[in-house]
């Protein structure tokens, strides 16, 4: 049997981590996996690591097979999820139901929390088009690649937390409020590729089947996920 060799992005990691080990138990395969953001991701890639499989936003995937990373063709969506508020817990919830709602939250708020991910770099752009780009960055708490805006906002460093629903949704100690208002909502897509000098190959092949097959619809479901 193989040994496979994953690098994923967190977006996924709650759903992953219940799914991997039915696959190793049914096929008798191993999977490694290395946790990191997409700007490790990428750098990482950058900087000539080898994996079997990647999993991370389409747009990293693509940009991947661009630069011959990964291999053409080989990008498969597992799941989506918008872009979630939480504050800590125990602390005010302020109500956002639309994109005034909002703007009126984050000047509110004394510091504001999201990563160097594709749910920030989303932000920083609404945040611009808002005409409150200079005043958020002022008092913009973000995090290092890798890392949860959960974590800042359970230690209170950011008052209020933004980043994708299933990174926010399990993290304790804060409180969930819900997904960023219709008309302001970024949904990313999350997609598998083999890696262009993958070693198990067909072993990645077979993992990818798995966690965007039938199986995995309930578990991704339950993460704070859709299934792409």
């Amino acid at each position: 049997m193989s040994e496979i060799k994953v690098l994923s992005s967190l977006a996924t990691k709650e759903a992953y981590l219940e799914l991997v080990p039915q696959f190793e138990t049914a096929t008798g395969h191993k999977i490694a996996t290395t946790w990191a953001g997409t700007v490790d991701i990428m750098k990482r890639m950058g900087a000539g690591e080898v994996y079997d499989l990647l999993v991370a936003s389409s747009s990293a995937i693509d940009e991947l097979i661009k630069l011959g990373k990964v291999t053409a063709g080989s990008r498969t969506d597992m799941a989506q999820t918008g872009i979630g508020i939480a504050v800590r817990a125990g602390a005010p919830r302020p109500s956002v139901k639309s994109g005034d709602d909002l703007k009126k939250a984050l000047l509110a708020a004394r510091t504001v929390g999201y990563s160097t991910g594709p749910s920030g770099v989303y932000l920083a752009g609404l945040f611009d088009r808002m005409g409150i780009g200079p005043e958020i960055k002022a008092k913009t708490k973000t995090v290092a690649s890798g890392l949860t805006v959960g974590s800042i906002v359970v230690t209170g460093e950011a008052e209020l937390g933004f980043q994708q629903i299933s990174e926010l949704c399990h993290v304790e100690g804060i409180d969930y409020i819900g997904p960023l208002p219709p008309d302001v909502q970024h949904v990313t897509v999350f997609s598998c590729g083999i890696h262009a000098h993958a070693q198990e190959a067909a072993a990645a092949k077979a993992l990818v089947q798995f966690l965007t097959g039938p199986i995995a619809k309930p578990v991704i479901e339950k993460a704070g996920l859709e299934p792409a």
